[in-house]
């Protein structure tokens, strides 16, 4: 099995302005990176869609909004934890004082 390449940002940046700056085909570049032309017709899209940025993230790097809501799982796995504690010790002592 063939291990999947994986491409920086400025790698995939630089193939986009290829073809959309510099009047190159998505076929033409691809095949001079020896790349897939439809991952690099899919980089295109997902560049073009892109409002803030955050095209092109990378492994692990999470939007600020995504970064929140896993704090917030965290924080309330934290707090199950601590109440199931609290239940459990409030029934040890109840049954210690009878």
């Amino acid at each position: 099995m063939v291990a999947r390449k994986h491409h920086t940002k400025e790698f995939k940046l630089d193939a986009i302005s290829l073809v959309l700056d510099q009047g190159y085909t998505a076929t033409a570049v691809s095949w001079n990176l020896g790349i897939n032309a439809s991952m690099l017709r899919r980089w295109m899209r997902e560049s073009q869609r892109d409002d803030a940025g955050q095209a092109f993230r990378g492994n692990g790097k999470l939007t600020p909004e995504q970064e929140e809501i896993r704090k917030l799982k965290i924080q309330i796995k934290r707090l199950e934890m601590e109440k199931r504690i609290l239940k459990e010790a409030t029934v040890f002592f109840v049954k210690e004082m009878k």
